[in-house]
């Protein structure tokens, strides 16, 4: 063999394995995490749908019950290995302790790209249960860290079809707490029927109502003063506040055994006509239509407690993606979070899923039981937008305390003492 054909074979074998040992350039994928059941086949068509228009395929991977999946997302971001999209379930602080690891990209400058154009999409009070305002208790960078799918409002709820048998006006729900209790017990004497259903096993339903009620009596001011340790939870306002879940005991409107419901049984229980009013999110409109597709009931405002401050709504982002800011495919992943929430792929989610968009441009699709709660978009509140969060321990003896007033074994004043007992220790701390 010649010199020039042992040199071009070398030359050959060089150049495979240079080629053959080169990196291979990540793959075009998009991998999401979730825990919404209700959604898996929606989710799934969207999939393939966007798969069709790019060429990208994306896989959609549920994970159920939520605290599994809660508990995967944690143990994969300590082992490195997060898919491209995910969702945190948990308080604000735990969204802040994966961002402060470095697991969240920062999306900032893609919803202020092109003036703003993705960010004024969404409903601000949406938009902000994932945002951090500058200088926060976090320490976070002031940022905009995840993308909202829907929008979740708390409110009351009531059984059109049991007002009418109590002779009731099916088109007026009730204004003030009073009013509540009156219309309760009307119907409540009527129909034998309970005046009020409630999953109060689950301490979350007890404090968001809670919380509704304090601002409205207090204002934001002083409720936002009493997290920071500035006012008691011994202050006659908080009496006030707690002395609401007594007289709710007393005038016997509650279910029986309230306080050992959790939420999938008080739904079910108001599905069936069990109950005149009910505590709930705007998710139930999707439960309702599964278990009694029949069944005729509408929303209403907090019952309000005072006139001197407005009255604040539980809500905001329901679900919200993160993107994995290691992930090889980030321009990818930006560029179908912002195709998932565009106004077509949005208004498909509101068909199929029954579940408030999270930006706007969907009115008209809205289905009336859902139509009525855009009202209250403006008066939305949530933990995770508020300046400071409560120590999980003061609301683990508040949820609890408020279950004990329900079922009469502490006063009002005794759980307001005990409450204040333990933020003072967490203060102290």
């Amino acid at each position: 063999m010649s010199f020039s054909h042992r040199l071009g074979r070398l030359i050959f074998v060089l150049l495979f394995m240079v080629i053959g040992c080169a990196p291979k350039a990540p793959e075009k994928k998009i991998t999401v995490w979730h825990w919404m059941n209700d959604r898996k086949e929606a989710f799934e068509t969207l999939a393939k749908k966007y798969e069709e228009l790019t060429g990208i395929p994306v896989k959609f991977k549920l994970f159920f019950p939520p605290d599994i999946y809660a508990q995967k997302v944690i143990a994969a971001a300590r082992a490195g290995n997060l898919p491209e999209v995910f969702g945190i379930l948990g308080e604000k602080k735990m969204l802040a302790s994966f961002i402060n690891a470095g697991h969240i990209l920062d999306l900032t400058d893609y919803m202020q790209e092109n003036s703003r154009e993705w960010e004024r999409q969404f409903y601000p009070k949406t938009l902000a249960v994932t945002s951090f305002k500058k200088a926060n208790t976090y320490q976070i960078p002031q940022g905009i860290y995840g993308v909202p799918i829907d929008t979740t409002v708390m409110e009351f709820l009531y059984n059109k079809t049991l007002f009418r048998k109590a002779g009731l006006n099916p088109e007026q729900p009730p204004k003030t707490f009073q009013d509540f209790i009156y219309l309760a017990k009307r119907v409540q004497k009527a129909t034998k029927e309970a005046g009020f259903v409630c999953g109060w096993g689950e301490g979350w339903l007890l404090n968001a109502l809670a919380t509704e009620w304090a601002i409205n009596l207090m204002g934001e001011r002083k409720f936002y003063k009493t997290i920071k340790g500035e006012v008691s939870y011994t202050d006659p306002d908080w009496i006030k506040v707690f002395s609401l879940f007594s007289q709710l005991k007393d005038s016997n409107i509650l279910i029986s055994d309230i306080t050992t419901l959790i939420n999938k049984e008080s739904e079910d229980l108001f599905s069936q006509g069990k109950a005149a009013f009910s505590f709930n999110g705007s998710w139930s409109v999707n439960v309702y239509k599964q278990l009694a597709p029949d069944l005729e009931f509408a929303f209403f405002p907090l019952p309000s407690v005072s006139k001197r401050f407005p009255a604040k709504i539980w809500g905001g982002a329901g679900s919200s993606f993160m993107i994995s800011a290691k992930s090889p495919n980030l321009k990818e992943a930006v560029d179908f979070l912002k195709w998932l929430t565009a106004q077509e792929q949005q208004s498909f989610l509101v068909k199929e899923t029954n579940n408030l968009p999270a930006v706007k441009g969907c009115e008209e699709i809205l289905p009336p039981i859902l139509a009525m709660l855009l009202d209250d978009f403006d008066i939305l509140t949530h933990p995770n937008t508020w300046p400071d969060n409560e120590d999980t321990r003061v609301l683990e003896i508040m949820n609890q305390g408020l279950q004990q007033i329900v079922m009469g074994s502490k006063t009002a004043q005794e759980v307001a003492r005990e409450i204040q007992e333990v933020k003072e220790r967490v203060c102290a701390r």
